[in-house]
């Protein structure tokens, strides 16, 4: 019996790399899924109904169930149906995956509004609307769930050409910690993944990633659906794990400790600038 036996779970983005990944990790491991997916290129552009009918076809094809969804994730209407949709057609649900996005990387001095604003929409507000959703059912279901949302390490060091994203990213990792505390008492849990791994954004961006014949695939975006499908269990929910944020790197998983105070300076009263000049350097000796 797998991890998920009897379970329903929502993938958004899961129609390539780590979303498909995640969508045929949760279904191996007994979950029906929703596989959601507009079908878009890797800047957000058009549409296409058949990469996420084929990750149906695959799960199906193991003996699993799922069913397949195009709706915008950055639509709050389309949202509510998305969630509706999957406890019409499997009863319930018990794990929302926020996985959809798109890149469209500039420097900050060429980056348009449209730019901005589209890469913002699916990763930050896609992840709000779907979440938004979920969250309701759960509370008025009574029988607790789980969320699990996607950010990055440009979301927390930031990266170079990736305003937009970073941005997104950043945020998405702050209402991961949000929705922890707001969640915790109707029996949710809340998490974030930073995934390291080849998808189209990442070849976009730093070029492919080739290994060897034979070698372990360090980047393989296989390597990070197994995290996912353990915070959707009744195991993570037992043992409290909300609230993290977890980096996935081949066969690592680490857990990133948020902001903290790491040196100060002290003064009696309010200080001047002068005074600050004078003792600035101790903050970063």
């Amino acid at each position: 019996m797998g991890l998920l036996e009897g379970k329903v779970a929502i993938v958004t983005g899961a129609a390539r790399g780590i979303g498909r990944a995640e969508a045929l990790c949760l279904a191996a491991e007994g979950a029906k899924v929703v596989v959601n997916d507009l079908g878009g290129e890797w800047d957000g552009a058009g549409s296409d109904a058949r990469p996420a009918e084929r990750v149906v076809a695959e799960i199906r094809d193991a003996g699993g169930e799922a069913v397949p969804s195009f709706e915008s994730v950055c639509d709050f209407a389309a949202a509510k149906r998305i969630v509706d949709g999957a406890v019409a057609a499997f009863g319930r649900l018990d794990l929302l995956v926020n996985n959809a996005g798109f890149v469209r990387d500039r420097m900050l001095f060429n980056m348009s509004e449209e730019d901005f604003d589209a890469v913002v929409a699916v990763h930050l507000k896609g992840t709000f609307c779907m979440a938004r959703w979920a969250a309701s059912y759960f509370r008025e279901a009574k029988h607790g769930g789980s969320i699990v949302n996607t950010t990055s390490q440009a979301g927390l060091t930031g990266n170079v050409g990736q305003s937009n994203y970073s941005a997104a990213k950043g945020a998405i990792a702050i209402m991961t910690l949000t929705w922890a505390h707001e969640l915790r008492k109707y029996g949710v849990i809340c998490n974030a993944i930073a995934p390291t791994a080849r998808t189209r954004m990442t070849e976009r961006t730093f070029g492919t990633i080739t290994v060897p014949e034979g070698e372990f695939d360090a980047a393989a975006p296989e390597n990070v659906a197994p995290l996912v499908a353990y915070l959707g269990s009744d195991d993570a929910r037992r043992r409290d794990i909300t609230g993290c944020i977890f980096n996935v790197r081949g066969g690592d998983v680490e857990v990133f400790e948020g902001w903290r105070t790491v040196k100060g300076i002290q003064h009696d009263g309010r200080w001047t600038a002068s005074a600050l000049e004078v003792r600035m350097s101790e903050l970063f000796s």
